[in-house]
């Protein structure tokens, strides 16, 4: 929605960045009443875009509330089988068991998936193989006229006998379907055709017949309600039910850890979530990320519901709850989008909302009457995370607005250069900043207070656009600032939000091969000044200059220009290279943003409590970007905003 409308907060300017190949999707260009009334509404009202945020946020924190409970829950579960053989094992040792084995699972993460991944899927087809075959036993021996549950009268039939019993019973059946939502971070690397014919044909028949066995057993074994699925079970095949139950939970629960470390990574890189590191676990498979911050803190919380809960009820009770306002949330996004982007009629959007939301509003109302009964902690969870993303949010809003707010024209700081004696030193500087026009008020400090910087210059912009993916090849914008002979370029670095890792040698190798290319193409192409251009791919010259520095030492990780330059490239070019070989030092902004004394006391406590809190123990931005720390220049300044 933000790359398509004006409806979010997160929207990035789109003049420079139309012609990227991520902003052309194939949507219907013919606006419809429905999505001009909706647009318009968001457009005119602030409050309404700010509302949006924090809806998608909760839904988000709830999301990651999941990656506490599914793994405590299912694991918990999963253990309380050995209940079932050994009456007399008392619950401190379950509960235990359940302990060392979340510990191995979250230990286990810092090594990714990549190595035991081709163990998931034989893993899943064992379980649903089990749990279908089980089921089909329990039928034919039990009770074979259970199959007339499938008839839709039985559930009217069930509501109109049990009344409110029947509706408050919605809050344990909803339980059924959770999982489902944890899928979302495998989702992309499959086709929909694959996806719907392994729901509809494996795992829904699957999920039926084995809770119709279920029904069966129960319906002559009423005093096994709270343990009957392992009661159902054939004496012989027990044990390996067990175990394949408890593999096929930690499966379950990696695909929710999995997902945690996602949606965290790409509430981070869109600037709704403190700087973490982020490790790629493989250079193979894009997406398989683990961040340890997070792991660990999951593995304590997930401790602390296993132990703190000790109650399989209790925990389904939260587990319920958040699932279904993770459901409800990503209905009421779905009709933003069918309006706004896809810009379908107003009919398929009531058929949509009427058949999805009414049945999730039905289940939502069920599970709000277990919120005392464990219900409350992913709201508090939720409401806790949503505090610290918001907050990180408009905190670094605001340091962003102070910044565009007090840039310094160029002109002017290079007019009151001979004043202050501004000497020009070798080597390439890096200035990184967050605006796009202008110099940054740190430079502006920095210049001021030492009068020096380097022969070339190059003041870096790193945007993250709401695109999951930018190209290599479009990645690069650049363009000159002043006169040829001052030497100032701009570099404006575009990423997608689910873009990998960011390693420095490797950036400062793209970043002033790009600007050689752009000089060259510069005099070609007859650029008029200040115009900026999207660097596409290196010339041969130049990439094999780069592999063959990358040959003879991979420690340096330094491209060496000087045997990439011919006698026809212009003298600008081998100025870069020499100045290349001086030395790159990167300066950064180390900055403690206040708020005004003039503020409100919740703008203080956002901004100087909250925000200075996240910020003082959280990854600073070197150390995020892999930046060396022997060339790094940090200048320090305080934003009172």
């Amino acid at each position: 929605m933000c790359r398509k409308t004006k409806m979010g907060l997160l929207a990035t300017p789109q003049a420079a960045n139309e012609h990227l190949s991520a902003y052309k999707l194939e949507t219907s260009s013919k606006e419809t009443r429905t999505s001009l009334l909706v647009k318009n509404f968001f457009e005119k009202h602030r409050t309404s875009r700010i509302a949006l945020l924090l809806f998608v946020l909760l839904g988000t924190s709830m999301v990651i509330g999941d990656g506490v409970l599914t793994p405590a829950m299912s694991v918990l579960s999963a253990v309380s089988g050995l209940k079932i053989k050994i009456p007399r094992l008392h619950e401190n040792c379950i509960v235990f068991v359940s302990c060392i084995v979340l510990v191995g699972l979250f230990a286990l993460q810092h090594y990714g998936t990549h190595r035991v991944s081709f163990l998931f899927a034989p893993i899943l087809i064992a379980w649903l193989g089990c749990i279908s075959g089980i089921g089909i036993y329990n039928i034919f021996k039990w009770n074979p006229g259970v199959v007339r549950a499938l008839s839709p009268y039985y559930v009217y039939n069930f509501f109109k006998k049990a009344g409110k019993d029947g509706w408050s019973s919605l809050g344990g059946v909803v339980l059924c379907i959770t999982g489902a939502e944890a899928m979302f971070a495998d989702l992309g690397h499959f086709s929909k055709l694959s996806i719907r014919v392994a729901f509809t044909a494996v795992v829904y028949p699957c999920l039926v017949v084995a809770y119709m066995g279920e029904a069966a057993y129960l319906s002559k074994h009423r005093e096994d309600l709270h343990s009957s699925f392992y009661k159902a079970l054939p004496e012989s095949v027990f044990w390996p039910v067990l175990v394949i139950a408890t593999l096929a939970t930690v499966v379950g629960s990696q695909a929710i850890i999995s997902a945690t470390f996602s949606i965290i990574s790409q509430c981070r890189a869109l600037g709704c979530f403190p700087r973490v590191k982020i490790i790629h676990t493989s250079s193979h498979v894009h997406g398989q990320i683990y961040i340890p911050e997070v792991n660990w803190l999951l593995m304590l919380l997930c401790l602390a519901v296993t132990i703190g809960f000790r109650d399989i009820d209790m925990i389904g009770n939260a587990y319920g709850l958040a699932v279904i306002i993770v459901m409800f949330v990503t209905t009421c996004l779905m009709f933003l989008i069918i309006t706004t982007v896809w810009k379908r009629s107003i009919f398929l959007v009531l058929l949509f909302v009427i058949t999805f939301g009414s049945l999730e509003l039905l289940y939502f109302s069920a599970c709000l009457v277990k919120v005392p009964h464990g219900g409350w902690f992913p709201l508090i969870f939720s409401l806790i995370i949503l505090l610290v993303m918001s907050a990180w949010h408009y905190g670094t809003a605001k340091k962003q607005a102070f910044e565009l707010q007090n840039k310094v024209c160029l002109d002017y700081l290079l007019s009151i250069s001979p004043s202050l004696g501004l000497v020009r030193v070798p080597g390439v500087g890096l200035v990184y900043s967050n605006i796009m026009t202008g110099v940054p008020p740190m430079f502006a400090h920095f210049v001021t207070n030492f009068p020096a910087f380097h022969r070339i210059l190059i003041f870096v912009c790193l945007r993250t656009l709401t695109v999951p993916k930018v190209p290599v090849d479009e990645r690069f914008l650049i363009g000159r600032i002043g006169p040829p002979e001052y030497r100032l370029f701009r570099c404006i670095v575009r990423y997608g939000y689910k873009d990998g890792g960011r390693d420095s040698y490797e950036f400062e190798n793209q970043l002033l091969m790009k600007v050689a290319e752009y000089l060259q193409q510069e005099v070609g192409d007859s650029l008029v000044n200040g115009e900026m251009s999207v660097v596409g791919q290196p010339s041969n010259l130049v990439v094999d200059a780069v592999m063959g520095s990358e040959r003879t030492e991979r420690s340096k990780k330094r491209v060496r220009f000087k045997e990439a330059v011919g006698a026809d490239v212009r003298q600008e070019v081998r100025e870069l290279a020499d100045e290349r070989e001086a030395g790159v030092s990167y300066m950064m902004g180390h900055t403690c943003v206040v708020a005004h004394e003039s503020s409100s006391f919740i703008k203080k406590f956002v901004i100087d409590v909250v925000y200075g809190f996240l910020r003082r123990n959280s990854r600073r931005p070197a150390v995020a970007l892999g930046i060396p720390h022997a060339s790094l220049i940090e200048v320090g300044m305080v934003y009172h905003v």
